[in-house]
């Protein structure tokens, strides 16, 4: 069995999805300069290789991202396949914890695992992250509020964190969520 990929077209660049035994495993952008090692690892981790291709959940993960984008959809309902070390793995379960138009730091995030004082093997574990978006790495933000590394590049960092931001204030304003 090998992963299947394929990509997909966002308002802010391409992604790469990738799908596993019906689960996803990846979601990268496309640009992202840690494509190979995160390749390399899942190779690694399943043992197995790469196929162009499609599946049911690469499909479905699409149409969720669509909606995400569109301004439809907060959290994802994707059955997801985390390939990496225990910590790692810990990490990017956390990530899915971080609301909706909020950010934490790494130094939150590592309380969050419970490992204060782990802050720069989180801010590694962060970056492995091969699913972006679904598990929103891009939340993750410096202690002094500032922007750090992100797969897709700061400028698609700083535009998904003010899409949310930007929706969460008007679903406020509106008096209820135009999101589910």
């Amino acid at each position: 069995m090998s992963i299947l990929i394929q990509t997909y077209h966002s308002p802010f660049g391409d992604l790469i999805l990738g799908s596993y035994d019906n689960r996803l495993c990846i979601c990268e952008w496309l640009s992202g300069k840690s494509n190979d090692g995160i390749h390399r690892r899942l190779a690694r981790y399943l043992k197995t290789d790469f196929l162009n291709g499609t599946s049911d959940v690469m499909a479905e993960c699409a149409c969720q991202l669509d909606e995400y984008f569109g301004g439809q959809r907060r959290e994802f309902s994707i059955p997801i396949l985390l390939a990496g070390t225990d910590f790692q793995k810990a990490v990017w379960q956390t990530l899915s914890q971080i609301p909706y138009g909020t950010t934490i730091s790494y130094s939150e995030l590592a309380g969050m695992i419970g490992h204060p004082a782990s802050v720069r093997a989180v801010a590694n574990a962060n970056g492995a992250n091969a699913i972006s978006i679904l598990l929103p790495c891009h939340r993750v933000i410096g202690a002094d509020h500032s922007l750090t590394g992100y797969g897709g590049g700061l400028e698609t960092k700083r535009a998904l964190l003010e899409m949310e931001a930007e929706r969460v204030v008007h679903s406020t304003r509106s008096g209820r969520s135009a999101l589910f």
